[in-house]
């Protein structure tokens, strides 16, 4: 028969070995979650690619003055080419992102058919285009295109934005806010033309 010293003894030693090596407050090192894999929009003006033009106009270009408070206040010509597989519906929003008080709306259209290749010049504020296109409100509260006017000795930037949908938007009508509401997970192609105006001081 053992002594009891050395049982006790014994306990002490297998406790601290599994206090040691079960217990250990060391964790194991998570395996870091992958970065976001992010891929470069791709040129929108090579062959085959989804594009969209503005007039005659280059990118970066100055809007003509008929397309804003300085001429005719009209609309411009639009066109686009190679939409995306699976597109139901398209989206085009026109913005000027130097506002005073924030990105200031001009144009904005939804629901334009996949079998549409462009938007005249010139559309009056008609709640539904001929070819079934819808116009939404702008940030000025009116429906239709709202020209360029930026203050006196200021550069804005207008961004044409076209964005290819897997639906159709299910609104009657809208502003910028519920259309983008109505975009979101539904975007599966963008394409965005570009072009600046200066109203000079007299």
């Amino acid at each position: 028969m053992k002594h009891p010293a050395c049982l006790t003894i014994l306990a002490c030693v297998v406790i601290a070995a599994w206090v040691c090596g079960c217990t250990s407050t060391q964790s194991s090192p998570v395996p870091s979650q992958p970065a976001a894999m992010t891929t470069a929009a791709a040129p929108s003006n090579g062959p085959g690619r989804f594009s969209l033009q503005v007039d005659a106009l280059a990118p970066g270009s100055v809007l003509p003055d008929m397309y804003t408070c300085k001429g005719a206040m009209e609309s411009p010509e639009l066109s686009w080419e190679n939409i995306p597989t699976g597109t139901k519906s398209l989206v085009l929003i026109v913005d000027d992102p130097d506002a005073p008080k924030g990105t200031f709306t001009h144009w904005l259209l939804y629901n334009i058919p996949p079998s549409s290749r462009r938007i005249d010049r010139a559309q009056t504020n008609t709640k539904v285009l001929a070819d079934g296109t819808q116009q939404g409100d702008t940030s000025a509260g009116s429906r239709g295109y709202y020209p360029p006017c930026p203050p006196l000795g200021e550069t804005h930037h207008y961004m044409f934005s076209l964005y290819a949908l897997d639906y159709q938007i299910g609104m009657p009508t809208a502003d910028r806010d519920s259309i983008d509401w109505a975009m979101s997970g539904h975007v599966i192609g963008q394409v965005q033309f570009i072009t600046t105006f200066q109203r000079s001081k007299p």
